[in-house]
């Protein structure tokens, strides 16, 4: 099973929605070790005409001899979209402001590394690994200091909508960017828990033709009260 499985549906003590009260199996107060989210926010954006520098030109496969296969030029683009979910962020300066307590003007290059993928005048499939910078000048809320300094972490996602090849490993694309910015601290957070999770055994995978056919109802079903199948009188 696991904790989704329909054998489970009648366990109370398992992740899901809650039904009833909230509060019933409610059995201590945990200290856990968290990133608390102090502030977010999310930017999207179509950025048009973009040229990228991808690191190398590599094949996907081979034809089994492990030499490396040729990239037979030209080249035409296929398709991109970020290899990670997870920006990096660098120049980045937090500027608090004096006139809006706890928040600051926050200021950053995020890089989104990219996969191009592309075919060569072949038909062999290849890929690249590039680098988009969107400029990044937000206000956000800061906390105070404290001993546990907080953090800046980006999340990235980019597709691409269109490309094409310009030589020496340069291609121009447009391409659809989604940027969350958070702003985290790992801290000691007290929370109420119902305990700990009671992992179920795992459900093997079968055919199981006849669940649908024992799921069935003994007797023909008719109406509310199932007395039997009446005609209308």
């Amino acid at each position: 099973m696991s904790f989704y499985s329909y054998k489970n549906t009648n366990t109370d003590i398992v992740p899901g929605l809650i039904k009833g009260d909230a509060s019933r199996g409610l059995c201590e107060r945990a200290c856990i070790q968290v990133h608390k989210v102090f502030d977010s926010c999310l930017q999207q954006e179509q950025l048009t005409n973009v040229d990228v520098t991808v690191t190398s030109l590599c094949a996907l496969c081979d034809d089994g001899s492990g030499a490396t296969p040729v990239i037979t030029p030209p080249i035409s683009f296929e398709s991109c979209r970020s290899a990670a979910t997870k920006g990096t962020i660098r120049n980045l300066t937090i500027d608090r402001l004096c006139d809006r307590p706890n928040f600051a003007r926050v200021r950053g290059t995020v890089d989104i590394p990219i996969d191009i993928l592309f075919v060569d005048a072949n038909g062999q499939e290849g890929i690249g690994r590039g680098v988009i910078s969107v400029t990044k000048d937000v206000l956000m809320y800061i906390p105070d200091e404290s001993i546990v300094p907080f953090t800046l972490e980006t999340l990235v996602s980019a597709i691409c909508v269109t490309g094409s090849y310009r030589g020496d490993n340069v291609f121009r694309i447009t391409v659809c960017v989604t940027i969350i910015l958070k702003i985290l601290a790992e801290v000691d957070l007290l929370v109420p828990t119902y305990g700990y999770c009671p992992v179920p055994p795992c459900e093997e995978f079968a055919e199981n033709v006849c669940d649908e056919i024992f799921s069935l109802p003994i007797f023909p079903q008719t109406g509310d009260c199932g007395c039997g199948p009446y005609p209308n009188t």
